[in-house]
C-alpha cells in the first residue's frame, strides 16, 4: 500500500516540485495539498495522511503552530522543510519542539551530491516515517508528567548571542514508541557489567534530536566521562542544537571544535558537514574536526568515521549506543569497537522513529542489548556507575 502524503506549502512551485518528486516513487501517493497551516490542520483531520510535509513560514497559520494543532487533534508524522540559515535552524528546532519527527532543507541539493541522490533521500525519508504511523503524543519532556529531571544550568542570556530559554523538544509517544509513563521500566532491574569505561559515544539520524535530548537531560552533572554525539544534521543546525541541549542538560553540551581536549561531563556534538575524529596525544585525547570531500563517505558527520577513530584511541574502554536513524551508518564503526572489546547497545525497534541504524548493528550481531529509549539514560548511568 502506498504511503499517503499531504503536501503543505504556500508556494505553488514548491508544492508541485515536491509532489512530482514523491510521485516518481510508486510506493508514495500525494493525496492533497494545503496552502497554509490552518488548511493543513483541517485536511490532516479529514484525510488522515500517513505523512505531512510542512513548510515553516506560511500565511493564516505558520507551520509550527500547525504542527502543534495537528499533534493535538490528529497526530501524524510531519517532515518539515527548512532553510539552511540560523533562523531556519531555530524554527526547525521549534517545529521538533512541537512534535515534527524530522526535517529536510528546502534546497534539496544541500543534502546530496546530485539531484538523483536528493530525490531518493526525500522519497526514502517519507516512506520510512510513513510506515511508522503516529498514534498519540504525550506532554513534552520537562512537563509534570515526564521523567526527565529539570535542568540546573542557566539558560543563555540574550547578550550571549545564543537562544534564551530554549524549550525542550516534545517526546512523541507513537505506536512504535515508548510505553505509557506508568509502565515499569526494564532498566530498573538492570545490573551493571562492572566493565571500566573512558568514554561514551552515541550515533543517530532520523528522530535523533528527540532521542538525544531524552537521554542527555537525564545524565548527572558529575558524569565521569566525555560523550561523543554524532547526529546527521546540516552545518547550519548543529550550533543551535548544541546550544539548546546545553541549556536543558546538567552536563555541558557543545559543538565540537578542532583541538578540543576531551573532558568528563562534556558532550561534544559533531559539526554538520564535517567529520569528527578522536586523536590520542600523549596522555590526553583531543578532537580533530575537518572538511571531508571523499565521495566514499555519504554522511558528514559519519558515525562510522567517529567510532573507528574512537576504537583506535580508546581500544575497548567505550560504551557505544546506536539510536534511531535511516540506513546503516555506525555498523562498521561499531564492529571495530566491538573487536576491541567495547560494549555496543542499540535502541529497540518499538521506540525508534526509523529502525534502520539500530537494526543494522543488531542484525549483524554487533550489539548486545536492544534498549527502549526511555531506559537508555538509566542504563548508561548504571553501567558507568552514576546510579
Amino acid at each position: 500500500m502506498a504511503v499517503k502524503v499531504l503536501v503543505v506549502d504556500d508556494s505553488s512551485f514548491f508544492r508541485r516540485r515536491v509532489s512530482e518528486i514523491l510521485e516518481k516513487d510508486p510506493e508514495i501517493k500525494v493525496i492533497d495539498f494545503a496552502v497554509n497551516g490552518q488548511e493543513a490542520v483541517d485536511k490532516a483531520a479529514k484525510l488522515r495522511p500517513d505523512v505531512i510535509t510542512m513548510d515553516v513560514e506560511m500565511p493564516v497559520m505558520d507551520g509550527i503552530s500547525a504542527v502543534k494543532q495537528i499533534m493535538q487533534s490528529s497526530p501524524t508524522p510531519i517532515l518539515m522543510f527548512s532553510s539552511l540559515t540560523r533562523e531556519g535552524a531555530s524554527a526547525t528546532l521549534d517545529a521538533l519542539d512541537a512534535g515534527a519527527v524530522d526535517f529536510l532543507p528546502k534546497k534539496f541539493e544541500d543534502i546530496a551530491r546530485n539531484s538523483e541522490e536528493a530525490i531518493r533521500s526525500l522519497q526514502n525519508k517519507v516512506k520510512e516515517i510513513g510506515r511508522r504511523r503516529v498514534s498519540r503524543f504525550t506532554r513534552p519532556i520537562g512537563s509534570s508528567s515526564a521523567s526527565a529531571p529539570s535542568p540546573t544550568r542557566s539558560a543563555p542570556s540574550a547578550s550571549s548571542g545564543l537562544r534564551p530559554a530554549a524549550k525542550p523538544i516534545a517526546q512523541p509517544d507513537r505506536t512504535f514508541s515508548r510505553p505509557a509513563s506508568d509502565t515499569p521500566s526494564s532498566g530498573a532491574s538492570f545490573k551493571a557489567s562492572g566493565k571500566k569505561y573512558q568514554i561514551v559515544a552515541i550515533g543517530t539520524s532520523t528522530g535523533g534530536p528527540v532521542a538525544l535530548q531524552t537521554i542527555l537531560t537525564q545524565l548527572p552533572a558529575n558524569f565521569p566521562h566525555p560523550i561523543l554525539l554524532i547526529q546527521h544534521m546540516p552545518a547550519a543546525f548543529t550550533p543551535a542544537f548544541a546550544q539548546r541541549l546545553n541549556s536543558l542538560c546538567k552536563i555541558k553540551v557543545k559543538e565540537a571544535e578542532q583541538g578540543d581536549r576531551l573532558q568528563p561531563g562534556v558532550a561534544y556534538l559533531a559539526p554538520g558537514g564535517q567529520q569528527m575524529l578522536v586523536e590520542a596525544r600523549g596522555g590526553s585525547k583531543t578532537l580533530k574536526v575537518f572538511e571531508d570531500d571523499s565521495p566514499r563517505i555519504t554522511y558528514k558527520p559519519s558515525v562510522d568515521v567517529t567510532f573507528a577513530s574512537t576504537a583506535k584511541a580508546y581500544n575497548g574502554d567505550v560504551l557505544a549506543v546506536i539510536l534511531t536513524g535511516m540506513g546503516a551508518d555506525g555498523r562498521d564503526g561499531a564492529r571495530m569497537l566491538k573487536q576491541n572489546g567495547a560494549t555496543i547497545w542499540a535502541q529497540d525497534e518499538k521506540t525508534c522513529v526509523v529502525y534502520g541504524m539500530p537494526q543494522a548493528v543488531a542484525s549483524a550481531g554487533i550489539s548486545t542489548e536492544d534498549i527502549a529509549l526511555q531506559d537508555v539514560a538509566l542504563r548508561i548511568n548504571k553501567e558507568i556507575g552514576c546510579a
